[in-house]
């Protein structure tokens, strides 16, 4: 994406924007996994937008609901 931000409206575009900001950080799936405590298979789950949980689907209804969405961007921090 030209700007770097990821709009988050389902489970695959959250994955895609997990991906991207890993891989620009130059971490591998089993590096990141490993630093924030969770299976790398978990990760992959993840980033190929097929967990389906029942909190994010909740979360992704309630935004589209009130009309907003989440844009995931880099920090400046």
């Amino acid at each position: 994406m030209p700007d770097s931000s990821f709009r988050i409206y389902s489970p695959d575009s959250f994955g895609a924007a997990i991906k991207h900001y890993r891989e620009q950080a130059g971490l591998t799936q089993q590096e990141l996994a490993e630093l924030i405590g969770i299976d790398r298979t978990y990760l992959v789950r993840l980033e190929r937008g097929t967990v389906q949980s029942e909190q994010l689907r909740r979360i992704l209804r309630i935004l589209q609901q009130l009309g907003v969405r989440v844009v995931l961007q880099e920090a400046d921090w």
